[in-house]
């Protein structure tokens, strides 16, 4: 079958009927699964199609920049779009079905209601972006609600991300399954990102303080140790100027006691040059 991009909401619907007539699943395997981009698609959305045709039939993607998760001064007019790239990369996977709506299809120009992400939306990164998370949960609200997959994929890069949407499917009864997909680094550690291409050597030089800092603070035993071990490689680092380096609750994001033992995300936020970069990694603490 043939990749099929659909630019709007009846096209989609179309595409979707099409692809579950007379599909059968197999072995465990749900019918149709959502991988939401924004598109300037790499190795590490590559990873998420290829986990997602493993839990799935058919996979859809989603390609568009969504407007509601940039706050004033933030990127949304340069962030790069390569939707030619894109849709090659998309039918070298082998996905179904390609969305790639216009603003003005998925958002009323008099848009009022929305998705709230409430407390866990404002602390670590939602402090720094105000209303991103609002952003975010809402276009992929309305993606769930446009393209009803049976499951949806999601990189653990953007850790706070994944868990809102988790709480989100929770606490409004979504059935649909959320699956998280392992960070993609380079050989040197730096992870995968679409901003990435916006670095100039130098800046990508220093840019690699973040997974350093993580690794150094993953090897620690306890939470104090962890952020201090982390926390001087970012400052031995003048090319980085550091937003937040935080070790929280994964389900939460609410910062760990000294005391803490078990599962927590070290994530941090920093600047190479004028690129804003986000990393984390999962750790477990109070290990024997």
């Amino acid at each position: 079958m043939d990749l099929i991009v659909a630019g709007d909401r009846t096209e989609l619907a179309e595409a979707c009927r099409t692809l579950r007539v007379g599909r059968e699943v197999s072995d465990g395997r749900v019918g149709l699964a959502l991988v939401p981009t924004m598109g300037a698609l790499h190795e590490g959305h590559r990873s998420l199609v290829r986990l997602a045709r493993e839990r799935a039939d058919r996979v859809a993607v989603s390609i568009f920049v969504n407007p509601l998760q940039f706050g004033p001064g933030e990127d949304y007019s340069r962030y790069p779009r390569t939707f030619d790239a894109d849709l090659e990369v998309c039918a070298a996977e082998g996905v179904d079905v390609v969305f790639a709506p216009a603003a003005e299809d998925l958002y009323l120009p008099d848009r009022q209601v929305g998705v709230t992400a409430g407390t866990m939306g404002t602390i670590v990164e939602g402090a720094s972006r105000p209303g991103h998370f609002d952003g975010m949960l809402t276009v992929v609200l309305k993606l769930f609600n446009l393209v009803r997959p049976d499951a949806a994929v999601f990189g653990r890069k953007d850790a706070q991300q994944l868990a809102l949407i988790r709480r989100m499917v929770l606490d409004l009864d979504l059935p649909i399954e959320i699956v998280g997909a392992p960070t993609v680094r380079e050989a040197d550690g730096l992870a995968l990102s679409s901003r990435n291409r916006y670095l100039s050597a130098e800046e990508r030089r220093s840019a690699l303080a973040l997974s350093r800092a993580l690794f150094a603070g993953a090897e620690q035993p306890t939470p104090a140790e962890v952020r201090r071990a982390a926390r001087a490689v970012l400052d031995a680092e003048p090319g980085v100027a550091l937003d937040y380096l935080v070790l929280v609750d994964p389900a939460t994001f609410t910062e760990v006691p000294d005391d803490h033992a078990g599962e927590a995300v070290l994530a941090v936020a920093a600047k190479a040059g004028t690129t804003r970069l986000i990393d984390n990694v999962v750790l477990t603490l109070g290990r024997p």
